[in-house]
């Protein structure tokens, strides 16, 4: 399965590159990003970063719409955009030239930079990589129905988590179809694609695609 940290992300385009350099898969660095932030957001050059609340950290190039609910802790990177109604709950590392739009919530995330959660996205206790896209009403389910740990799957094999919370990992420049779910544990490979309307379970190897019916074929 390569669904390794460095086989699915470009760590040179986050802040917390070094932070999830130390782990061998991504979601083992979920439960440490509340205090990755509080621990670096102090750090950040004041000329660069406005401080709008005491764990609240916004790029003075970034663009929040008044509407918008900044929870504690965030980061907001150079050049993002964070729209109308957008709900961030915390544990939000947010990239540069990001798009958080219309009634988005993000709670306990790392958004690599370029990342676009536009429209009706709920990501949670999730890492979305470099320029990678979520559709229009794309959401990651992040515990499971029956509450058990979850268990990331790729055909025979299994991989425990040891997480109950533990939504998705998109590798660089994946593309979510609309109204798609990601279940619990889901990884898309770098440049996988999901069709719309689609339910995701278990790993997509990179460079293909995840069709209706759960088909998943190579890119041509």
């Amino acid at each position: 399965m390569l669904i390794e940290t460095k086989q699915l992300l470009d760590l040179s385009h986050t802040l917390a590159g070094e932070y999830l350099e130390q782990f061998q898969y991504p979601w083992q660095a979920l439960d440490g990003i509340e205090k990755w932030i509080l621990s670096h957001g102090p750090e950040l050059d004041p000329g660069e970063y406005e401080q709008r609340a005491p764990h609240v950290w916004v790029h003075r190039t970034a663009k929040v719409a008044p509407t918008a609910f900044l929870g504690e802790p965030c980061i907001i990177g150079p050049e993002t955009e964070v729209r109308h109604g957008a709900f961030i709950r915390g544990s939000a590392l947010v990239g540069a030239q990001c798009v958080v739009g219309n009634s988005v919530e993000l709670k306990n995330v790392i958004l690599f930079d370029r990342v676009q959660t536009p429209h009706y996205n709920y990501v949670g206790d999730s890492i979305l990589g470099y320029r990678s896209h979520m559709g229009a009403g794309s959401i990651t389910s992040n515990v499971k129905s029956d509450k058990t740990l979850v268990t990331v799957r790729s055909g025979e094999e299994r991989l425990e988590t040891g997480r109950k919370k533990f939504g998705a990992i998109l590798g660089d420049g994946v593309e979510v179809g609309c109204n798609s779910v990601l279940n619990p544990g889901t990884i898309l490979g770098r440049r996988a694609s999901v069709y719309p309307v689609s339910c995701v379970r278990g790993v997509v190897p990179e460079d293909c695609i995840w069709k209706t019916g759960g088909v998943v074929v190579h890119r041509m």
